[in-house]
Protein backbone atom coordinates (compact mmCIF):
# COMPACT_ATOMS: atom_id res chain seq x y z
CA UNK A 1 0.00 0.00 0.00
CA UNK A 2 1.04 3.60 -0.63
CA UNK A 3 0.05 6.76 1.23
CA UNK A 4 -0.85 9.83 -0.83
CA UNK A 5 -1.32 13.38 0.37
CA UNK A 6 -3.42 15.35 -2.11
CA UNK A 7 -4.00 19.11 -2.06
CA UNK A 8 -6.69 20.75 -4.23
CA UNK A 9 -8.66 23.97 -4.32
CA UNK A 10 -11.27 24.33 -1.59
CA UNK A 11 -14.44 22.52 -2.61
CA UNK A 12 -12.67 19.87 -4.72
CA UNK A 13 -11.81 17.57 -1.83
CA UNK A 14 -15.11 15.71 -2.10
CA UNK A 15 -14.37 14.94 -5.77
CA UNK A 16 -10.97 13.53 -4.79
CA UNK A 17 -12.58 11.29 -2.18
CA UNK A 18 -15.18 9.99 -4.64
CA UNK A 19 -12.51 9.15 -7.24
CA UNK A 20 -10.30 7.48 -4.61
CA UNK A 21 -13.19 5.33 -3.38
CA UNK A 22 -13.47 3.94 -6.92
CA UNK A 23 -9.90 2.64 -6.49
CA UNK A 24 -10.64 0.95 -3.13
CA UNK A 25 -8.68 3.53 -1.17
CA UNK A 26 -8.77 3.07 2.60
CA UNK A 27 -8.45 5.27 5.68
CA UNK A 28 -9.40 8.45 3.80
CA UNK A 29 -9.17 11.74 5.66
CA UNK A 30 -10.37 15.08 4.27
CA UNK A 31 -9.93 18.44 5.97
CA UNK A 32 -9.71 22.11 5.14
CA UNK A 33 -6.43 23.98 5.35
CA UNK A 34 -4.73 27.12 4.08
CA UNK A 35 -1.56 27.48 2.03
CA UNK A 36 0.22 30.52 0.60
CA UNK A 37 -2.44 30.90 -2.10
CA UNK A 38 -5.51 30.60 0.10
CA UNK A 39 -7.98 27.97 1.39
CA UNK A 40 -7.48 24.40 0.14
CA UNK A 41 -8.78 20.89 0.76
CA UNK A 42 -6.30 18.23 1.85
CA UNK A 43 -6.97 14.50 1.47
CA UNK A 44 -4.91 11.67 2.98
CA UNK A 45 -5.55 8.20 1.63
CA UNK A 46 -3.99 4.74 1.25
CA UNK A 47 -4.27 2.81 -2.00
CA UNK A 48 -2.72 -0.42 -3.30
CA UNK A 49 0.45 -0.12 -5.37
CA UNK A 50 -1.15 -1.29 -8.60
CA UNK A 51 -3.84 1.41 -8.37
CA UNK A 52 -1.53 4.39 -7.81
CA UNK A 53 -0.94 5.30 -11.46
CA UNK A 54 -4.58 4.85 -12.48
CA UNK A 55 -5.72 7.02 -9.56
CA UNK A 56 -3.23 9.77 -10.39
CA UNK A 57 -4.21 9.71 -14.04
CA UNK A 58 -7.90 10.24 -13.19
CA UNK A 59 -7.11 12.97 -10.67
CA UNK A 60 -5.22 14.96 -13.34
CA UNK A 61 -8.52 16.52 -14.45
CA UNK A 62 -8.75 18.45 -11.15
CA UNK A 63 -7.32 21.96 -11.34
CA UNK A 64 -4.24 22.87 -9.28
CA UNK A 65 -3.75 19.28 -8.13
CA UNK A 66 -0.70 18.75 -5.88
CA UNK A 67 0.28 15.23 -4.84
CA UNK A 68 2.81 13.90 -2.34
CA UNK A 69 3.54 10.20 -2.89
CA UNK A 70 5.19 8.58 0.11
CA UNK A 71 7.33 5.76 -1.35
CA UNK A 72 7.24 3.48 1.69
CA UNK A 73 5.16 0.42 2.39
CA UNK A 74 2.15 1.19 4.60
CA UNK A 75 -0.07 -1.10 6.70
CA UNK A 76 -3.46 0.66 6.83
CA UNK A 77 -5.80 -1.27 9.13
CA UNK A 78 -9.54 -0.71 8.93
CA UNK A 79 -12.72 -2.48 10.08
CA UNK A 80 -13.51 -5.26 10.47
CA UNK A 81 -10.60 -6.04 12.77
CA UNK A 82 -10.83 -9.77 12.00
CA UNK A 83 -9.55 -9.08 8.46
CA UNK A 84 -6.34 -7.39 9.63
CA UNK A 85 -4.06 -10.32 8.61
CA UNK A 86 -5.47 -10.31 5.08
CA UNK A 87 -5.16 -6.53 4.84
CA UNK A 88 -1.40 -6.52 5.50
CA UNK A 89 -0.39 -9.68 3.64
CA UNK A 90 -1.50 -8.48 0.21
CA UNK A 91 1.85 -7.09 -0.96
CA UNK A 92 1.96 -5.80 -4.54
CA UNK A 93 4.58 -4.51 -6.95
CA UNK A 94 5.41 -0.83 -7.14
CA UNK A 95 3.47 1.30 -9.57
CA UNK A 96 5.09 2.29 -12.86
CA UNK A 97 5.15 5.99 -11.93
CA UNK A 98 6.95 5.20 -8.66
CA UNK A 99 9.59 3.11 -10.44
CA UNK A 100 10.15 5.86 -12.98
CA UNK A 101 10.32 8.72 -10.46
CA UNK A 102 12.63 6.66 -8.25
CA UNK A 103 14.98 6.24 -11.19
CA UNK A 104 14.98 10.00 -11.80
CA UNK A 105 15.79 10.67 -8.14
CA UNK A 106 18.88 8.45 -8.37
CA UNK A 107 20.33 10.87 -10.94
CA UNK A 108 21.77 12.98 -8.15
CA UNK A 109 24.97 14.85 -7.40
CA UNK A 110 27.77 14.44 -9.92
CA UNK A 111 30.48 14.98 -7.29
CA UNK A 112 29.27 12.17 -5.07
CA UNK A 113 28.67 9.92 -8.06
CA UNK A 114 32.14 10.40 -9.55
CA UNK A 115 33.69 10.25 -6.08
CA UNK A 116 32.31 6.76 -5.53
CA UNK A 117 33.49 5.76 -9.01
CA UNK A 118 37.03 6.94 -8.18
CA UNK A 119 36.98 5.09 -4.85
CA UNK A 120 35.78 1.95 -6.61
CA UNK A 121 38.68 2.30 -9.05
CA UNK A 122 41.16 2.46 -6.16
CA UNK A 123 39.73 -0.59 -4.42
CA UNK A 124 39.49 -2.57 -7.69
CA UNK A 125 43.14 -1.76 -8.44
CA UNK A 126 44.27 -2.89 -4.98
CA UNK A 127 42.24 -6.10 -5.29
CA UNK A 128 43.63 -6.97 -8.72
CA UNK A 129 47.18 -5.92 -7.81
CA UNK A 130 47.30 -7.91 -4.56
CA UNK A 131 45.16 -10.85 -5.76
CA UNK A 132 42.57 -10.16 -3.03
CA UNK A 133 39.08 -11.38 -3.84
CA UNK A 134 37.48 -9.69 -0.81
CA UNK A 135 38.66 -6.30 -2.07
CA UNK A 136 36.98 -6.94 -5.42
CA UNK A 137 33.77 -7.61 -3.50
CA UNK A 138 34.24 -4.34 -1.59
CA UNK A 139 34.71 -2.47 -4.88
CA UNK A 140 31.48 -3.97 -6.20
CA UNK A 141 29.65 -2.62 -3.15
CA UNK A 142 30.76 0.99 -3.65
CA UNK A 143 30.81 1.16 -7.46
CA UNK A 144 27.87 3.43 -8.52
CA UNK A 145 27.05 1.47 -11.66
CA UNK A 146 23.73 -0.17 -10.78
CA UNK A 147 21.79 3.11 -10.83
CA UNK A 148 22.76 4.20 -14.36
CA UNK A 149 22.34 0.63 -15.63
CA UNK A 150 18.78 0.42 -14.32
CA UNK A 151 17.95 3.94 -15.56
CA UNK A 152 19.06 2.97 -19.07
CA UNK A 153 16.65 0.03 -18.91
CA UNK A 154 13.84 2.20 -17.51
CA UNK A 155 14.40 4.75 -20.29
CA UNK A 156 14.36 1.94 -22.85
CA UNK A 157 11.10 0.54 -21.47
CA UNK A 158 9.39 3.95 -21.33
CA UNK A 159 10.88 5.25 -24.58
CA UNK A 160 12.37 8.25 -22.76
CA UNK A 161 15.11 9.73 -24.94
CA UNK A 162 16.16 12.37 -22.40
CA UNK A 163 16.56 9.91 -19.53
CA UNK A 164 18.36 7.47 -21.83
CA UNK A 165 20.93 10.10 -22.83
CA UNK A 166 21.52 11.25 -19.25
CA UNK A 167 21.84 7.69 -17.97
CA UNK A 168 24.30 6.66 -20.67
CA UNK A 169 26.44 9.74 -19.95
CA UNK A 170 26.57 8.84 -16.25
CA UNK A 171 27.16 5.17 -17.10
CA UNK A 172 30.20 5.81 -19.27
CA UNK A 173 31.46 8.64 -17.07
CA UNK A 174 31.67 6.29 -14.08
CA UNK A 175 33.41 3.63 -16.17
CA UNK A 176 35.85 6.20 -17.58
CA UNK A 177 36.75 7.44 -14.09
CA UNK A 178 37.21 3.89 -12.80
CA UNK A 179 39.44 3.00 -15.76
CA UNK A 180 41.46 6.21 -15.46
CA UNK A 181 42.07 5.73 -11.72
CA UNK A 182 43.24 2.13 -12.24
CA UNK A 183 45.56 3.20 -15.08
CA UNK A 184 47.00 6.07 -13.01
CA UNK A 185 47.74 3.80 -10.04
CA UNK A 186 49.50 1.25 -12.28
CA UNK A 187 51.63 4.05 -13.71
CA UNK A 188 52.71 5.58 -10.43
CA UNK A 189 53.32 2.16 -8.86
CA UNK A 190 55.41 1.19 -11.92
CA UNK A 191 53.55 -2.06 -12.48
CA UNK A 192 55.39 -4.08 -15.13
CA UNK A 193 53.49 -7.38 -15.47
CA UNK A 194 49.89 -8.51 -15.25
CA UNK A 195 48.97 -10.14 -11.96
CA UNK A 196 47.42 -13.64 -11.83
CA UNK A 197 44.11 -12.07 -10.74
CA UNK A 198 44.14 -9.79 -13.78
CA UNK A 199 44.75 -12.75 -16.09
CA UNK A 200 42.09 -14.85 -14.39
CA UNK A 201 39.38 -12.15 -14.40
CA UNK A 202 40.10 -11.11 -18.00
CA UNK A 203 39.29 -14.54 -19.39
CA UNK A 204 35.86 -14.95 -20.94
CA UNK A 205 33.73 -18.05 -20.50
CA UNK A 206 31.33 -19.33 -23.13
CA UNK A 207 28.52 -18.77 -20.60
CA UNK A 208 29.54 -15.16 -19.79
CA UNK A 209 26.26 -13.87 -21.23
CA UNK A 210 24.32 -15.43 -18.34
CA UNK A 211 25.77 -13.02 -15.74
CA UNK A 212 24.47 -9.74 -17.27
CA UNK A 213 21.11 -11.33 -18.06
CA UNK A 214 20.79 -12.46 -14.44
CA UNK A 215 22.05 -9.09 -13.11
CA UNK A 216 19.60 -7.12 -15.23
CA UNK A 217 16.68 -9.32 -14.20
CA UNK A 218 17.61 -9.13 -10.51
CA UNK A 219 18.07 -5.36 -10.63
CA UNK A 220 14.71 -4.79 -12.33
CA UNK A 221 12.87 -7.15 -9.99
CA UNK A 222 14.38 -5.37 -7.00
CA UNK A 223 13.01 -2.04 -8.24
CA UNK A 224 9.51 -3.29 -9.07
CA UNK A 225 8.99 -5.38 -5.95
CA UNK A 226 7.59 -3.75 -2.86
CA UNK A 227 10.20 -3.35 -0.13
CA UNK A 228 8.21 -5.71 2.12
CA UNK A 229 7.80 -8.48 -0.43
CA UNK A 230 11.46 -9.48 -0.77
CA UNK A 231 14.24 -10.50 1.59
CA UNK A 232 16.91 -9.57 -0.97
CA UNK A 233 18.59 -6.29 -0.07
CA UNK A 234 19.02 -3.63 -2.72
CA UNK A 235 22.74 -3.40 -1.93
CA UNK A 236 23.26 -7.06 -2.79
CA UNK A 237 21.45 -6.64 -6.11
CA UNK A 238 23.50 -3.53 -6.86
CA UNK A 239 26.65 -5.50 -6.11
CA UNK A 240 25.55 -8.15 -8.61
CA UNK A 241 25.26 -5.50 -11.32
CA UNK A 242 28.60 -3.97 -10.34
CA UNK A 243 30.18 -7.44 -10.25
CA UNK A 244 29.73 -7.68 -13.98
CA UNK A 245 31.22 -4.23 -14.64
CA UNK A 246 33.86 -3.26 -12.03
CA UNK A 247 36.54 -5.95 -12.62
CA UNK A 248 36.58 -5.57 -16.44
CA UNK A 249 36.88 -1.78 -16.09
CA UNK A 250 39.75 -2.16 -13.63
CA UNK A 251 41.51 -4.66 -15.90
CA UNK A 252 41.27 -2.26 -18.85
CA UNK A 253 42.80 0.56 -16.81
CA UNK A 254 45.66 -1.57 -15.46
CA UNK A 255 46.38 -3.11 -18.89
CA UNK A 256 46.78 0.22 -20.68
CA UNK A 257 50.18 1.13 -19.10
CA UNK A 258 51.33 -2.48 -19.62
CA UNK A 259 50.44 -2.44 -23.31
CA UNK A 260 48.46 -5.67 -22.89
CA UNK A 261 46.08 -5.16 -25.79
CA UNK A 262 44.73 -8.71 -25.51
CA UNK A 263 43.45 -7.95 -22.00
CA UNK A 264 42.14 -4.53 -23.04
CA UNK A 265 40.13 -6.15 -25.85
CA UNK A 266 38.79 -8.77 -23.45
CA UNK A 267 37.80 -6.08 -20.94
CA UNK A 268 36.02 -3.99 -23.57
CA UNK A 269 34.24 -7.09 -24.83
CA UNK A 270 33.02 -7.88 -21.30
CA UNK A 271 31.85 -4.29 -20.67
CA UNK A 272 29.83 -4.21 -23.88
CA UNK A 273 28.42 -7.66 -23.16
CA UNK A 274 27.29 -6.52 -19.71
CA UNK A 275 25.81 -3.28 -21.06
CA UNK A 276 23.70 -5.01 -23.71
CA UNK A 277 22.78 -8.01 -21.55
CA UNK A 278 21.68 -5.99 -18.51
CA UNK A 279 19.66 -3.58 -20.64
CA UNK A 280 17.92 -6.36 -22.56
CA UNK A 281 16.75 -8.38 -19.56
CA UNK A 282 15.93 -5.40 -17.32
CA UNK A 283 13.95 -3.54 -20.00
CA UNK A 284 11.86 -6.65 -20.67
CA UNK A 285 11.08 -6.99 -16.94
CA UNK A 286 10.07 -3.32 -16.70
CA UNK A 287 7.73 -3.67 -19.68
CA UNK A 288 6.17 -6.81 -18.18
CA UNK A 289 5.47 -4.86 -14.97
CA UNK A 290 3.72 -2.01 -16.73
CA UNK A 291 6.22 0.68 -17.75
CA UNK A 292 4.87 2.31 -20.92
CA UNK A 293 5.66 5.45 -22.96
CA UNK A 294 2.65 7.27 -21.48
CA UNK A 295 1.29 7.33 -17.95
CA UNK A 296 0.14 9.49 -15.06
CA UNK A 297 2.27 12.64 -14.81
CA UNK A 298 4.49 11.30 -17.58
CA UNK A 299 4.05 12.02 -21.29
CA UNK A 300 7.49 12.43 -22.82
CA UNK A 301 8.02 8.78 -23.84
CA UNK A 302 7.81 7.79 -27.50
CA UNK A 303 6.49 4.43 -28.64
CA UNK A 304 9.06 3.97 -31.38
CA UNK A 305 12.07 4.37 -29.08
CA UNK A 306 11.41 1.09 -27.27
CA UNK A 307 11.59 -1.17 -30.35
CA UNK A 308 14.53 0.83 -31.71
CA UNK A 309 16.49 0.56 -28.45
CA UNK A 310 15.65 -3.11 -28.01
CA UNK A 311 16.58 -3.80 -31.62
CA UNK A 312 19.97 -2.12 -31.22
CA UNK A 313 20.54 -3.90 -27.90
CA UNK A 314 19.67 -7.30 -29.36
CA UNK A 315 21.75 -6.68 -32.49
CA UNK A 316 24.74 -5.66 -30.37
CA UNK A 317 24.35 -8.72 -28.18
CA UNK A 318 24.10 -11.07 -31.16
CA UNK A 319 27.14 -9.47 -32.79
CA UNK A 320 29.20 -9.94 -29.61
CA UNK A 321 28.13 -13.57 -29.27
CA UNK A 322 28.98 -14.26 -32.91
CA UNK A 323 32.40 -12.69 -32.35
CA UNK A 324 32.88 -14.73 -29.18
CA UNK A 325 32.11 -18.10 -30.73
CA UNK A 326 33.96 -17.38 -33.97
CA UNK A 327 37.19 -16.44 -32.17
CA UNK A 328 37.95 -19.73 -30.44
CA UNK A 329 39.38 -20.25 -27.90
CA UNK A 330 40.28 -16.63 -27.06
CA UNK A 331 36.82 -15.70 -25.75
CA UNK A 332 35.99 -19.14 -24.30
CA UNK A 333 39.07 -20.06 -22.29
CA UNK A 334 37.64 -21.01 -18.85
CA UNK A 335 34.89 -23.21 -20.33
CA UNK A 336 37.32 -24.68 -22.86
CA UNK A 337 39.71 -25.53 -20.00
CA UNK A 338 36.88 -27.32 -18.16
CA UNK A 339 36.10 -29.43 -21.23
CA UNK A 340 39.74 -30.36 -21.72
CA UNK A 341 40.01 -31.32 -18.06
CA UNK A 342 37.11 -33.72 -18.54
CA UNK A 343 38.80 -35.17 -21.63
CA UNK A 344 42.02 -35.75 -19.68
CA UNK A 345 40.08 -37.68 -17.05
CA UNK A 346 38.67 -39.97 -19.75
CA UNK A 347 42.13 -40.55 -21.28
CA UNK A 348 43.67 -41.50 -17.94
CA UNK A 349 40.80 -43.81 -16.98
CA UNK A 350 40.87 -45.59 -20.35
CA UNK A 351 44.64 -46.13 -20.26
CA UNK A 352 44.54 -48.85 -17.56
CA UNK A 353 47.90 -47.53 -16.38
CA UNK A 354 46.87 -45.18 -13.59
CA UNK A 355 44.03 -43.54 -11.73
CA UNK A 356 43.49 -39.79 -11.87
CA UNK A 357 44.18 -38.02 -8.57
CA UNK A 358 43.83 -34.43 -9.75
CA UNK A 359 44.04 -32.45 -12.94
CA UNK A 360 44.65 -28.69 -13.25
CA UNK A 361 44.12 -27.15 -16.66
CA UNK A 362 44.50 -23.46 -17.47
CA UNK A 363 45.53 -21.12 -20.23
CA UNK A 364 48.77 -19.27 -19.62
CA UNK A 365 49.54 -15.66 -20.42
CA UNK A 366 49.80 -15.22 -24.20
CA UNK A 367 53.51 -14.41 -24.17
CA UNK A 368 54.33 -16.98 -26.87
CA UNK A 369 53.05 -15.65 -30.16
CA UNK A 370 51.33 -17.90 -32.64
CA UNK A 371 49.92 -20.40 -30.15
CA UNK A 372 47.22 -20.71 -27.52
CA UNK A 373 49.28 -22.23 -24.75
CA UNK A 374 47.39 -24.64 -22.51
CA UNK A 375 49.10 -25.85 -19.36
CA UNK A 376 47.87 -29.18 -17.95
CA UNK A 377 49.31 -30.45 -14.68
CA UNK A 378 48.06 -33.99 -14.03
CA UNK A 379 48.61 -36.09 -10.91
CA UNK A 380 47.96 -39.84 -11.19
CA UNK A 381 48.42 -42.99 -9.11
CA UNK A 382 49.48 -46.23 -10.77
CA UNK A 383 46.91 -48.97 -11.12
CA UNK A 384 47.38 -52.13 -9.06
CA UNK A 385 49.26 -54.79 -11.00
CA UNK A 386 51.00 -52.33 -13.36
CA UNK A 387 54.73 -53.12 -13.33
CA UNK A 388 55.91 -50.37 -15.68
CA UNK A 389 58.37 -47.83 -14.38
CA UNK A 390 57.21 -44.42 -13.22
CA UNK A 391 58.97 -42.78 -16.16
CA UNK A 392 57.26 -45.12 -18.66
CA UNK A 393 53.81 -44.41 -17.20
CA UNK A 394 54.50 -40.68 -17.27
CA UNK A 395 55.76 -40.75 -20.86
CA UNK A 396 52.84 -42.82 -22.19
CA UNK A 397 50.16 -40.75 -20.46
CA UNK A 398 51.75 -37.49 -21.57
CA UNK A 399 51.78 -38.62 -25.19
CA UNK A 400 48.21 -39.99 -25.03
CA UNK A 401 46.84 -36.81 -23.45
CA UNK A 402 48.57 -34.49 -25.91
CA UNK A 403 47.52 -36.60 -28.89
CA UNK A 404 43.90 -36.71 -27.72
CA UNK A 405 43.71 -32.95 -27.16
CA UNK A 406 45.15 -32.26 -30.62
CA UNK A 407 42.80 -34.77 -32.27
CA UNK A 408 39.77 -33.13 -30.62
CA UNK A 409 40.72 -29.88 -32.35
CA UNK A 410 40.55 -27.59 -29.33
CA UNK A 411 42.85 -25.17 -31.20
CA UNK A 412 45.42 -25.10 -28.40
CA UNK A 413 49.06 -26.05 -27.90
CA UNK A 414 48.93 -28.49 -24.96
CA UNK A 415 51.89 -28.49 -22.60
CA UNK A 416 51.26 -31.47 -20.33
CA UNK A 417 53.07 -32.40 -17.13
CA UNK A 418 52.18 -35.80 -15.65
CA UNK A 419 53.31 -36.70 -12.15
CA UNK A 420 52.98 -40.32 -11.02
CA UNK A 421 52.36 -40.52 -7.27
CA UNK A 422 53.29 -43.66 -5.37
CA UNK A 423 51.49 -45.02 -2.31
CA UNK A 424 53.64 -45.59 0.80
CA UNK A 425 55.30 -49.03 0.78
CA UNK A 426 54.30 -49.75 4.39
CA UNK A 427 50.61 -48.99 3.77
CA UNK A 428 49.85 -52.65 3.06
CA UNK A 429 51.44 -53.73 6.36
CA UNK A 430 49.33 -51.23 8.29
CA UNK A 431 46.18 -52.62 6.74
Amino acid sequence: MRQLQIRVLQGCGKQVVEIAQGYDASNLIQFEAKDSEGPVDVVFLHVSNREVEGLLEELESIENLAVTLIPRGMMPLHPPSSEAPEQVTEVQERSAIEIFLGGLQSVGSWRGFLGYAALAGIVVWIGLFTNSSFLLIAAMLIAPLAGPAMNVAIATARGDKKLLQRSLVRYFSALAVLIAVAAFLSLIMQQEIATPFMVENSQISSVAILLPLAAGTAGALNLVQSERSSLVAGASVGMLVAASLSPPAGIIGMSIPLGRWDMIVNGLFLLLLQLFGINLSAAIIFRVFGLRPRGARYDRGTKKLFPISMGLTTAGLVALLMWQFSDSPNFQRPSRAQRINAEIKEVVESSDLAQLVEGNVRFTRPNISGQNTLLAVVYVQRQEGVDLSTEEIRSRLTQEIQTHILQEDFEVTPLVSVTVLETPEFLGDLR
